[in-house]
């Protein structure tokens, strides 16, 4: 069985090196807060102290963390994973990073004698905890084969992109809807709501025709139930929306609805909703009609 490292144990990483262990992979993980780590010991985990420990002796070593700088700081310097890992590993990227940086990413460690493969992930940490990931992949199609077996530990679909940096273009792509999703979904819960209409019925009406989105399914409930822990955080959602934007300029596409949409989760977070769930900016519209979208209230 595959050594894995697995740099990055937050909501995502954590579940997903556990699936990792529970399929029999030998993994040695690493987290800057180290009692995050030593909670998978108990299934089967070593941990290292550094990125580069992590790294040693390991077949495949996944990262998981939350942006360029982060990457960097993990991957580089005398404790980085770069600094002990061997010609022949292949590094799995599963954060959502700039396509630029996964692409140089590709290009450098290909010259060390190193597969890279940007594979970031959609399904938030629902779709982690129960392995159904879906994996959006840039690099060789051959090491994607390869390591196939570790892809199905943690997600039940892997979908090759094409070349390095296009799994991170991917992602940001991808982004972009569901935080207009999200908008739209809590532009129009306020519309109803603002009419009088019953918001559970509003979202039963919503989920059951032309109207539906992923969004509707999984965030309906959360504002119905005034529910915003996280699945995935309204202040990463922003940071996505700041990396595509600038993608998007480069390659000289318009992207009004993408630019509406990353105002109003700026909005938010100036509002003190950061730490939340991306759901919760349906708090600004909520601010904004003056009543809530929780079923359980009368909203007078």
């Amino acid at each position: 069985m595959k050594n894995v490292g697995f740099v990055g144990l937050g909501t995502m990483g954590k579940p997903m090196a556990e699936h990792l262990l529970a399929n029999g992979f030998r993994v040695t993980v690493f987290n800057r807060t180290k009692a995050r780590a030593e909670e998978l010991v108990s299934r089967g985990a070593s941990v290292a102290s550094t990125p580069a420990e992590a790294a040693s002796d390991a077949d495949v070593v996944i990262t998981m963390v939350s942006d360029d700088a982060a990457i960097g700081e993990v991957y580089d310097g005398t404790e980085g994973l770069l600094a002990k890992a061997r010609p022949g590993t292949t590094i799995i990227d599963c954060s959502t990073i700039s396509a630029d940086l996964a692409r140089k990413l590709g290009e450098r460690l290909t010259k060390a004698s190193i597969r890279f493969l940007d594979a970031p992930v959609t399904g938030s940490k629902q779709a982690a905890e129960s392995g159904t990931l879906v994996f959006m992949v840039g690099g060789d199609a051959a090491v994607i084969e390869e390591h196939r077996d570790v892809f199905e530990a943690m997600g039940n679909k892997i979908i090759h992109m094409g070349p390095h940096g296009s799994g991170a273009a991917t992602k940001l792509a991808h982004n972009t809807m569901v935080a207009i999703h999200n908008v739209a979904l809590a532009e129009a819960m306020a519309i109803a709501a603002a009419a009088g209409v019953d918001p559970k019925s509003f979202l039963e009406v919503v989920t059951a025709g032309a109207a539906y989105s992923k969004a509707a399914e999984i965030k309906g409930p959360k504002l119905l139930a005034g529910d915003w822990s996280v699945q995935f955080g309204l202040a990463l959602m922003l940071k996505d929306l700041k990396l595509a934007t600038g993608f998007a300029d480069r390659l000289g596409v318009p992207t009004p609805m993408m630019s509406a949409a990353k105002s109003l989760f700026q909005t938010a977070q100036q509002s003190g909703l950061g730490t939340l769930d991306l759901s919760a900016v349906a708090q600004v519209y909520e601010q904004w009609i003056n009543r809530t979208f929780h079923a359980d209230q009368n909203n007078k």
